[in-house]
């Protein structure tokens, strides 16, 4: 049997179409229907969050983040990470300029301040693979520099640290609810933000720029439909229970592979309560006695699909005019040598065991 890097979490097919069977009474497809404003709220509470609005993607939650906080200029962020980051960054007319990113997968710290300039208005970290960014000291740079701080928290749906919900850590987080994320809508997203004077500057952005009857600025189409709410709303429901499956899972990966010469696994951040969202495997040709690619050649041939992410770096898209890689050596060599193996709910401790035999043989 084929075992894909990941499987989107579905609830019963009757349970999802309880949620949806109040759309034909109201007729309130979209524009902020009642289901929407009832996941609005869920979601606020469970990212224990000040302030939460929903999109109908990450990509343009986070787009409308830079939008609504009039960032312009450069924007400090990481090359390590699925190209929509610096397509936002792009499409918002900002400039990234790309930090080195550390054994964790997370923007590298030390190195940001070297980077800021008279042009710099942001950093813009990513947390990885669930995993998160040394946010303490981020915020003590970005106060140093009168600089707004956002989190691409994409991967990072119920992670904690320190009791915080890690989307209560800088000036805006965003979150995607795309399919393969441990917990999503089908297509969706939101962000969280502590400065409540934004949220009517965010509902501009995601509603064309328009308020009543007024046009107030240029803006885009980005609002949550009733039935991805209602997909979120069942999700939602089950997601403590689906952790709890990938954790197992995730343990089990532990287990067999944590001490393996030439495989680092993930190296997590104390304090933080994970969400067991990837399972990347770091490969040392040299010391493994196979590359990457080997490596995922073998599992392909077992019918086992692992996924070398993030490959290529964003950093590396031909409309920069040249490759800037080389500005960041070591995000580079993750790159070349990353692997993540599949991880899901469904995925059991001995589907596991069958992946890391074949890793192992």
């Amino acid at each position: 049997m084929s075992i894909n890097v990941t499987r989107s979490s579905m609830p019963s097919y009757e349970e999802y179409c309880r949620e949806i069977k109040s759309i034909w009474d109201t007729v309130h497809l979209t524009n902020m229907g009642p289901i929407h404003n009832r996941l609005k709220a869920q979601i606020c509470e469970y990212l224990k969050a000040d302030n939460t609005e929903l999109f109908v993607n990450g990509h343009l939650a986070l787009y409308c983040a830079l939008k609504a906080l009039g960032l312009t200029g450069e924007i400090i962020t990481t090359p390590f990470t699925f190209a929509s980051t610096t397509n936002a960054i792009v499409q918002a007319g900002c400039t990234p300029v790309y930090c080195d990113i550390k054994p964790d997968y997370t923007i590298d710290e030390d190195k940001i301040e070297a980077l800021i300039t008279e042009k710099t208005s942001a950093i813009l970290a990513v947390h990885v693979y669930g995993n998160i960014c040394n946010v303490e000291k981020i915020q003590k740079i970005a106060d140093r520099h009168g600089l707004k701080v956002l989190y691409d928290a994409a991967h990072a749906f119920g992670v904690e640290y320190k009791g915080r919900g890690i989307g209560t850590y800088g000036d805006v987080s965003m979150f995607s609810f795309h399919a393969t994320k441990v917990f999503h809508t089908i297509e969706g997203g939101c962000l969280t933000y502590k400065d409540e004077s934004l949220t009517q500057k965010i509902a501009l952005q995601r509603n064309f720029g328009v308020c009543g009857e007024e046009l107030d600025c240029f803006g885009s189409n980005a609002k949550m439909n009733e039935f991805a709410a209602a997909m979120g709303i069942c999700n939602l429901r089950h997601l403590d229970d689906e952790l709890a499956l990938r954790k197992a899972a995730f343990e089990r990966y532990h287990e067999r592979l944590a001490g393996v010469s030439g495989i680092r696994v993930l190296q997590v951040v104390p304090g933080l309560k994970q969400n067991y969202a990837y399972y990347p495997v770091l490969i040392d040709p040299s010391a493994f006695g196979m590359d990457r690619n080997k490596l995922a050649e073998k599992l392909a041939e077992h019918e086992i699909y692992a996924r070398k992410y993030f490959y290529p770096l964003v950093s590396q898209n031909k409309e920069f005019g040249q490759d800037l890689a080389s500005a960041t050596p070591y995000a580079k060599t993750c790159s070349e040598n990353i692997l993540c193996l599949p991880l899901f709910a469904q995925l059991t401790p001995a589907d596991v065991d069958r992946i890391c035999d074949i890793i192992l043989t």
